[in-house]
C-alpha cells in the first residue's frame, strides 16, 4: 500500500498523515522533492538513508525529484563559495543519485532559476510574510545558529528553500528532521499566497559515529542534529566509497558504550541501514563468547545488546562486514564507470584544495 511505503522507516514524521492520505487518493502520481547542498563526499546519511526513502516514494508511484541546490551551496559557503567547484561536484551528486535511486529526476538549482523571473517575484512576495526573527529561527536548516555572524545572502536561504517547493512543483517536500523548519514555514505561508499547502515527510537523521554532542538542552532533536553524520566532520562519517578495511577501522573507534542503546551510532546503522536491506543479521563470534548468533529483527538485537549478551566489538565487526556488502555496488560503480569515476576524482581534488 502506498501510504505504508511512505510511512515505513526511515520516515520519522509526516505533516500531516491525513493530508497525505487525501493527496494519494486524489493524485495517483504526486510530485516530490528532496534538496541537497553540494559539498563533499556522500556518506551513509545523505545518500543511503535519503536514498532508501526516495526509493520508497518511487515504489509508491510518486514522481521523485532530487534537487541539487548549487545556489544554496554557494550561499552557505560550501567549497569556500567557489562556484566552479560547486558546479563540478554537482555532477558527482547527480551520478550517485542516478545510480542509487533510478527513476528519480535530477534537478539543478541554477537550471531551475535561469531566466525564471516568476521565481524571484514569488520569493519577494513570500518574504513579505516573514519577519527577521522568524528567518533567524529557521537558520538551523543550513547548519547555522541564530547567534552566528552571517552575510546578508544567508538570510535569503529559508525563503528560497520554501519557494523552491512551489517552483519545482512538489506536493511532498521531503528531507531529514533538520529540514522541518523550512517545510513548516512553507505550510504556514503557502495558503496566504493562494498556494496549496504541501505535505512534508521527514526521515531519521543518522548519527555520526563519534560520541554524541553534549548540549545544554532538553530538546532531543537539537542534540540529534548536532550529532548527525557529517562530511564536514569526516571522522564521524562512513562514506559510500569506503571499503571493508576502512569501515572496520572507523568502527573500531566508534562510540558504542557497552549495554547503552540510547544515542548509540553503531546500533543506529543496524536499525536504519542493515535491517532495511536484510531480514536477518548474523553476528559471527567464537564459541567461547557465545558462538554465531542470528537476529530476526532489530528489537531482538537491541535487547541482546542492552542485557550484555552482545559485546560492542562483536557488533562492530559484523556491522563492518555487512556495510561493506551493502555499499559494494555503488563503490564498484564509481570505480568502473568512466563518468562517475571522473566526477569522484574532481570532488576529491576540490576537497583537498577547498
Amino acid at each position: 500500500m502506498k501510504i505504508e511505503l511512505i510511512k515505513r522507516p526511515p520516515t520519522e514524521e509526516i505533516l500531516v498523515e491525513s493530508e497525505l492520505r487525501e493527496l494519494l487518493e486524489t493524485n495517483e502520481h504526486p510530485g516530490h522533492y528532496i534538496g541537497f547542498e553540494i559539498s563533499g563526499l556522500l556518506h551513509l546519511g545523505n545518500l543511503v538513508i535519503s536514498g532508501f526513502k526516495i526509493n520508497d516514494f518511487l515504489k509508491a508511484g510518486v514522481r521523485c525529484q532530487v534537487y541539487l541546490a548549487d545556489w544554496h551551496s554557494f550561499i552557505n559557503n560550501k567549497f569556500g563559495g567557489d562556484w566552479e567547484k560547486i558546479l563540478q561536484a554537482t555532477k558527482y551528486y547527480a551520478k550517485a543519485f542516478q545510480f542509487f535511486c533510478p527513476g528519480a529526476k535530477i534537478v539543478v538549482g541554477s537550471e531551475l532559476y535561469h531566466n525564471n523571473d516568476e521565481y524571484w517575484r514569488n520569493l519577494l512576495k513570500f518574504a513579505k510574510h516573514m519577519t527577521l526573527s522568524r528567518t533567524l529561527r529557521c537558520l538551523t536548516i543550513m547548519g547555522r545558529s541564530e547567534t552566528e555572524r552571517l552575510d546578508l545572502s544567508q538570510y535569503f536561504y529559508p525563503p528560497m528553500q520554501a519557494v523552491d517547493i512551489k517552483t519545482i512543483g512538489a506536493d511532498i517536500p521531503h528531507g531529514g528532521m533538520d529540514q522541518r523548519k523550512a517545510h513548516v514555514l512553507a505550510r504556514e505561508i503557502f495558503p496566504k499566497m493562494g498556494w496549496k499547502k504541501p505535505v512534508a515527510v521527514h526521515h531519521h537523521l543518522l548519527m555520526g559515529i563519534a560520541e554524541p554532542a553534549k548540549l545544554q538542552t532538553k530538546d532531543k532533536l537539537e542534540r540529534v542534529i548536532a550529532s548527525k553524520m557529517s562530511k564536514s566532520k569526516p571522522w564521524t562519517a562512513i562514506f559510500i566509497h569506503d571499503n571493508e578495511e576502512q569501515i572496520r577501522a572507523k568502527l573500531k573507534r566508534a562510540w558504542c558504550p557497552e549495554k547503552q542503546t540510547e544515542m548509540n551510532p553503531v546500533l543506529e546503522i543496524v536499525k536504519y541501514i542493515i535491517f532495511h536491506e536484510t531480514e536477518t543479521f548474523t553476528i559471527e563470534r567464537p564459541s567461547k563468547y557465545g558462538g554465531t548468533i542470528t537476529f530476526e529483527n532489530y528489537e531482538q538485537l537491541e535487547k541482546a545488546y542492552r542485557t550484555g549478551q552482545l559485546h560492542p566489538q562483536d557488533l562492530k565487526n559484523a556491522v563492518a562486514k555487512e556495510l561493506a556488502r551493502i555499499l559494494e555496488p555503488i563503490r564498484r560503480y564509481f570505480e568502473t564507470d568512466k563518468g562517475a569515476k571522473e566526477s569522484l576524482e574532481v570532488v576529491k581534488k576540490a576537497e583537498v584544495t577547498r
